[in-house]
């Protein structure tokens, strides 16, 4: 009883800390509902109908885990055609569709489920949509027969060459609009206060992970996106849990590395530009970083207008981006060699962006681009897909 009372107070900690924080305000919010209003109570009509799904409902006989752990394998790591039952070869930007995936949809799909019930609940107020939230979180990271372990030690695997990595760490980016989902409900009459308390000490447990083991510290110190993903992981696993410690963290790690170290001073990642698939994934880091500043501005720390001493900043980040948002014909990089024709979408650092900066342009470009993508390798890339949970 005694950690139910002081979870209480955390969770009211919490929601103080949320409403001082400067989000973007109306008229976006009002504009987003309307634009995203069928769609998110389509959405929520499949998910009332949808039963828990986790990484307990499939098992990968390469897995060196067991039932309860996530498991993943490389996308880009192949079978060598010489020796077959050799180690696995690299083809940088080809995925393998024979690869295991079976958690990260699972975990795709809780994140889908979970975003599109918040998202029809800010909109409607509806009840029912909190409760059928609450049975997905239970079997997730509460009821013992089906939840996962707090961690990945088995995630991005290659037969052959490793049990796991800690490039794997990128995956759970689907877990923030979970945690987002749940702040937005957490205080509805149909909140499970206990769940929640247990739900919270689920993610205490994997940012423990992710800040101590040698595979989170890896993704932290990765020098592409995979550094951003592990701060915009952890800074929205923070802002959950209520750790101020690891949300500044996140803040210093996003204003003296990542800005200063991935973002050229025209706003482009050079980093990203060199992979084989550079559009793509400049959007994806742009997304992420964009996320970094919505997740941890404060009236007095706001990263929205946070630059370097040289003019880095996530206004020129947008600003670079936004010609090929809105006509992709326009980009003069490589064409990436997968998915090319699959972006871009409704990206959230256009409306986020927009909604900061109060930037009209970008937001009618957000309104005109495609809001329910389908494909798998768009979704996967996509972890924020629900805009009307962001925009305050």
């Amino acid at each position: 009883m005694k950690a139910c009372f002081v979870w209480a107070a955390v969770s009211i900690g919490i929601s103080a800390l949320l409403s001082a924080m400067p989000f973007p305000v109306s008229p976006y919010k009002k504009e987003v509902q309307q634009v995203l209003k069928e769609q998110v109570l389509k959405e929520a009509a499949w998910a009332m109908q949808q039963q828990p799904v986790t990484v307990t409902a499939e098992t990968c006989v390469r897995s060196a885990g067991g039932k309860h752990d996530f498991y993943s394998e490389g996308d880009y790591w192949w079978p060598d055609p010489k020796s077959p039952d050799s180690p696995y070869i690299q083809k940088d930007g080809m995925t393998n569709p024979a690869n295991f995936t079976a958690h990260r949809l699972a975990m795709i799909r809780f994140s889908r489920i979970m975003g599109a019930l918040a998202s029809a609940w800010r909109i409607t107020g509806d009840e029912k949509y909190v409760k059928q939230a609450l049975i997905h979180v239970r079997a997730w990271f509460a009821d013992t027969a089906t939840m996962m372990h707090p961690n990945l030690l088995y995630a991005q695997a290659i037969k052959g060459r490793a049990t796991g990595r800690g490039i794997g760490i990128i995956d759970t980016i689907h877990f923030l609009e979970v945690v987002q989902a749940l702040l937005v409900m957490e205080n509805t009459r149909s909140m499970d206060n206990n769940l929640l308390a247990t739900t919270r000490q689920w993610f205490e447990q994997y940012l423990h992970w992710l800040t101590t083991h040698q595979y989170g510290k890896d993704e932290m110190n990765a020098a592409n996106n995979h550094g951003t993903c592990w701060t915009m992981q952890v800074a929205a696993f923070a802002r959950f849990t209520g750790s101020d410690s690891l949300m500044n963290v996140c803040r210093e790690r996003y204003k003296k590395v990542l800005l200063p170290n991935q973002m050229a001073a025209d706003g482009s990642f050079p980093l990203e530009l060199k992979r084989t698939k550079p559009y793509g994934y400049s959007i994806f880091n742009l997304d992420a970083m964009t996320m970094i500043c919505r997740l941890l501005s404060t009236e007095k720390d706001n990263l929205w207008q946070y630059s370097t001493i040289d003019g880095r900043s996530i206004a020129k980040g947008i600003s670079f981006l936004y010609p090929y948002l809105a006509d992709k014909d326009k980009w003069s990089y490589a064409k990436d060699v997968m998915y090319w024709d699959e972006w871009p979408v409704a990206q959230p650092a256009l409306v986020l962006g927009a909604a900061a900066f109060n930037n009209r342009e970008w937001f009618n470009t957000w309104k005109q681009l495609k809001h329910d993508p389908q494909v798998e390798e768009v979704i996967r890339n996509l972890p924020v897909r629900n805009p009307v949970l962001w925009v305050e």
